[in-house]
């Protein structure tokens, strides 16, 4: 998410009456769940496979045995200005959720001492979106930032509004969502001064509870994006899997396409 982007108002659960209740948003998924689905990237050369897995333990590092079933895919970089950094992610999905690895050049931690669910876009992250069922405009959003602070949120746009959610018991075990940044060539703190960084991240399909189609079975497809913020340059610089957006991370019409093996 970026600042000038999308400004989603967070709500700590139905506190307002402008929260959809969730048996409310399940009914009205289940009512489009059979809607016509634009998917893109249909063309089987240009979906990207997520390979399937046994589940394993994080390291950061993305230096599990695992990760080799699957190959880098590359981000591009969106806006002029800043450095060129090699930004590139890999995924994965097992029985129980789905993995994913980031890899960044860098050459500064640029944020700040931000809390988990802050605003942390404002620095450097990491993000991913889960799109599973276009025709429901009803999403997942992640972000992590290089002092393994996180953003999670499950937006939608029902009616036309957008509203947020953000977990009410993020550590809860079930859906408690597992994460370990590693950090290259420098020290992981505010403006350290590093060569890379990367993060790894599981997300366990209840931390997707609220969207239509999870969890995914073979054959699945499912949109998505995956993306960065980077701040070095002292202006925002996005760089994202899909190469045709245009402002926002939030363009759910250009996400492209994922399938599960």
């Amino acid at each position: 998410m970026s600042g000038n982007i999308l400004h989603t108002v967070v709500f700590l659960a139905a506190l307002s009456g402008l929260v959809k209740p969730a048996s409310a948003l399940a009914q009205t998924i289940s009512q489009d769940a059979h809607s016509t689905i634009p998917f893109k990237n249909q063309d089987v050369m240009k979906t990207l496979l997520v390979r399937t897995c046994n589940d394993f333990e994080l390291t950061g590092k993305g230096d599990n045995p695992a990760w080799n079933r699957t190959t880098w895919n590359q981000l591009t970089k969106l806006d002029i200005g800043g450095e060129a950094y090699q930004s590139n992610f890999k995924i994965l999905y097992s029985a129980t959720g789905i993995y994913l690895l980031f890899y960044g050049e860098d050459r500064k931690i640029t944020t700040k001492a931000y809390e988990d669910f802050e605003n942390i876009f404002n620095g450097d992250v990491f993000e991913v979106f889960f799109h599973p069922n276009p025709g429901v405009p009803v999403y997942f959003e992640y972000e992590i930032n290089q002092l393994d602070k996180e953003l999670i949120l499950t937006i939608s746009k029902l009616d036309g509004n957008t509203t947020s959610w953000i977990p009410w018991h993020p550590q809860q075990k079930n859906g408690r969502i597992k994460k370990l940044v590693d950090i290259i060539g420098g020290d992981k703190q505010v403006n350290g001064l590093i060569q890379s960084w990367s993060a790894e991240i599981f997300f366990p399909y209840a931390a997707l509870g609220l969207l239509p189609r999870v969890p995914p079975a073979s054959g699945s497809l499912w949109n998505a994006n995956f993306c960065r913020l980077d701040y070095d340059s002292g202006k925002m610089i996005k760089w994202s899997w899909s190469p045709t957006i245009k402002t926002s991370f939030h363009e759910l019409e250009e996400f492209h396409s994922i399938r599960f093996e």
